[in-house]
């Protein structure tokens, strides 16, 4: 059994730590509604974007594509995932589920007997990756607690530069996208080549199953040619890297909300459960310290009456 001095230190260590979480819970919950407000305010025009250009690849007269952003390089053997997950802990298993959805992305790829690398867009990403995997992450970024667009255009030209050196044929992005606080949904969207969807659907996820089943843009719908002005080649070698490092950017905020927001959960269910133990705590201090008095007066009485 526990000593008095023993069970009254973690008694104390429990309280301290106690403080540290409710404290990280009360910031976490601060920053999430700025978080949250910055991710619903880009989605629109995220959605858009990928509708535009969906809506023109629909349209182009030009049956073969002048972009290897649009048409690939005729090649789907190498696979690029960009894992985006957070520089900082204590959120539960936010970074988890994007790291376990990568896997199972890559894994399958080799099954098919396919090449994979990974760029790491997050610190933690990197941290669960490098055991298995460290000679196949390419890259990795750390982001700040407030994602820039400035950083997601640098990433995207960084993307696009390896795609034109041939490193990758194809670039999966996979992130937590922010449904509420207690909610991260795991996405997996295609960014290179761009995969045009049907319908007005919003962004397209990708099915980690066939993520390199059909590299080429789907031409489902059927519309009247615009005319392009300049033209085509170079309205797509300006939208396509634009519209990456716009999909980048939205996966950014996207995990930055979640993140908060499984911080902030995990926290209230750390702090619950401190209080939890401390009450046990002090059930148990309280038993031992009466168990203590007993015994000494029955010392005291035993030794009253030997006299």
């Amino acid at each position: 059994m526990a000593s008095l001095q023993e069970l009254r230190q973690r008694q104390h260590s429990v309280k301290s730590t106690r403080k540290i979480t409710q404290a990280m819970k009360m910031i976490a919950a601060a920053k999430l509604r700025k978080a949250q407000d910055r991710a619903e305010s880009n989605r629109p025009y995220s959605t858009f974007m990928t509708k535009m250009v969906n809506d023109l690849v629909s349209r182009s007269s030009n049956d073969t594509n002048t972009s290897d952003l649009l048409s690939g390089n005729g090649n789907n053997t190498n696979l690029m995932i960009v894992v985006a997950t957070s520089d900082k802990g204590l959120c539960g298993g936010f970074n988890g589920s994007v790291v376990r959805r990568a896997r199972m992305i890559a894994e399958n790829h080799k099954k098919s007997g396919g090449n994979f690398t990974f760029f790491c867009v997050g610190r933690k990403g990197y941290d669960q990756l490098r055991f298995d995997y460290k000679s196949r992450i390419i890259e990795c970024h750390s982001i700040p607690d407030k994602p820039s667009y400035e950083k997601a255009e640098f990433l995207g030209d960084r993307l696009v530069s390896l795609f034109k050196d041939n490193t990758f044929d194809c670039c999966v992005l996979v992130y937590n996208r922010f449904v509420s606080a207690m909610t991260q949904e795991v996405c997996a969207n295609q960014l290179i080549p761009f995969k045009s969807i049907d319908g007005l659907k919003g962004l397209s996820k990708v099915n980690c199953d066939s993520v390199l089943d059909d590299n080429t843009t789907s031409r489902t719908l059927e519309y009247d040619p615009y005319e392009y002005e300049p033209g085509e080649e170079e309205i797509f070698s300006t939208l396509l890297p634009k519209n990456i490092v716009v999909q980048l950017y939205s996966a950014l905020l996207e995990s930055s909300a979640g993140e908060n927001g499984a911080r902030m959960t995990a926290m209230d269910s750390a702090t619950r459960n401190a209080g939890d133990m401390i009450r046990n705590l002090q059930l148990v201090y309280n038993r031992t310290r009466q168990a203590h008095i007993t015994r000494e007066l029955i010392e005291i009485i035993s030794g009253a009456e030997a006299l």
